[in-house]
């Protein structure tokens, strides 16, 4: 596989935990980037944590290095019509779930993500490892 990944929060969660199989997926991809989103979750996670202030430092330095994409009008509009076709369907899946979805799909990304709700999303691809 070769190409840009946008990494889901559980993606992340396992490259800070030295997933060999996900860090296998990373190396095999050219470009990763990070949905503003993902990084709130992180923090969220970071801040009710036992280690909060070593866990918001590491979210610090990973997020330094790695392109951050914003939400913007053109995201709305995927998620609008995303989150339509999934409640039509009766298969709802989490909101920032479908802030992420919708960053994906706009920039034709493949996400990495081990949710296999993700596979409901018309448009986007999804890479689990």
């Amino acid at each position: 596989m070769s190409g840009s990944l946008l990494l889901d929060t559980n993606a992340v969660i396992a490259i800070f935990a030295n997933d060999r199989a996900a860090l296998d997926l990373l190396r095999a991809n050219d470009e990763c980037l990070l949905p503003s989103t993902v990084l709130g979750e992180l923090y969220f996670g970071a801040a009710h944590s036992a280690k909060s202030i070593e866990n918001r430092k590491r979210i610090d330095r990973f997020s330094s290095s790695i392109a951050v994409l914003p939400s913007d009008a053109v995201t709305a509009a995927h998620y609008g019509r995303i989150k339509n076709e999934l409640k039509v369907a009766g298969s709802p899946i989490p909101e920032n779930d479908i802030w992420i979805a919708s960053i994906a799909v706009q920039y034709n990304l493949t996400l990495m993500s081990n949710d296999r709700h993700f596979d409901n999303v018309r448009g986007l691809t999804r890479a689990a490892w």
